[in-house]
């Protein structure tokens, strides 16, 4: 749990009561949890959040149903659920822990034919790309989508989702062994944003076209580049900025191109809209016969070392196992 803001290091491994469930909720026992940036950036006081300390993080699970509320019909005891986006580890105990309590209209079965580790770690990507790639008007077949940070969670799915909707994407990838995996994906150009030459390439693949939507991890330096290959009225979800603040923005580049950039929150999503965004991920996914990759598991105990694997660029999600 984390004793109060300040950083990763205020992480410390302790006993707490069992929670019991309210009117309206679930008791789960924790079997796979997921790692976020959101955790260590709610950690190091960037996040717009005010739990109680001592603070459980975790914002992704999966687990048996042990003890239900009053008036809950379903899930019943023994039923394996995947917690959705709400407040667990946001303002609410985590994920990170044995047991959790979530309001029963945060869960939602495990899709058929994923395994537990698959299913653990894709609600809070699977439904931030989605809200990514649907927050605009709608883009025609065969559009060319553009996602940055694409090894990470969000980039993994942007990908998965994007080739499922019928278009043609652009993933950029510093890694060589990366970049080969993002091919198996589906991913139709591959490109390294640190060669000088990227945006030509781009343009060079497209034949003249240039890209309708970027869905961008990265932020820093590699906006007003990604943004260089815009058409005309494109569009841009912003998702991370996990290169930092963007230098010498020049709000120009906008204009001619009737460009536009949005944020993406998937916190704002209802509880009934993050369930039909979970339902058309899991149909998505379903024509493609993709699953959400796996990185690496860890222990338990072995917390710290999970989030200096998610720092170091991971392919796919990171998971503890909690069980």
């Amino acid at each position: 749990m984390l004793k109060e803001i300040g950083g990763l290091q205020n992480l410390e491994l302790k006993e707490v009561p069992d929670p019991v469930p309210a009117p309206g909720e679930a008791v789960i026992e924790v079997q796979y949890a997921a790692l976020n940036p959101a955790d260590r950036y709610l950690a190091e006081g960037q996040y717009p959040a005010k739990p109680t300390f001592p603070h459980i993080l975790g914002r992704d699970g999966i687990g048996k149903v042990v003890a239900v509320g009053n008036a809950v019909i379903s899930p019943r005891v023994g039923e394996v659920r995947v917690v959705l986006r709400g407040e667990a580890g946001v303002n609410r105990p985590g994920t990170f822990a044995q047991r959790l309590s979530v309001p029963v209209e945060y869960l939602a079965p495990k899709p058929a034919g994923w395994s537990d580790t698959e299913a653990s770690g894709a609600a809070l990507v699977y439904c931030t790309a989605y809200q990514a790639l649907t927050m605009w008007e709608v883009f025609a077949p065969n559009s060319v989508v553009l996602v940055t940070g694409a090894s990470g969670g969000v980039g993994t799915a942007s990908v998965l989702l994007a080739k499922a909707m019928g278009f043609r994407v652009i993933a950029l990838s510093r890694s060589s062994e990366k970049q080969e995996k993002l091919v198996a994906l589906g991913a139709d150009i591959v490109l390294n944003p640190d060669s000088p030459n990227w945006r030509q390439d781009v343009k060079q693949a497209l034949d003249g076209r240039r890209v309708d939507l970027a869905i961008d991890n990265i932020g820093g330096p590699l906006l007003p580049q990604v943004i260089d290959t815009l058409g005309d009225k494109g569009r841009i979800s912003v998702v991370g900025r996990l290169a930092g603040p963007v230098p010498d923005f020049n709000t120009a580049s906008l204009l001619f191109r009737r460009l536009r950039i949005g944020g993406v929150q998937v916190g704002a999503y209802t509880a009934n809209e993050v369930n039909e965004a979970w339902k058309k991920i899991v149909g998505l996914l379903a024509r493609t016969g993709q699953r959400p990759p796996v990185d690496e598991i860890f222990e338990f105990s072995d917390l710290p070392k999970a989030f200096d694997r998610l720092a170091a660029g991971p392919m796919g999600k990171v998971l503890l196992k909690v069980r």
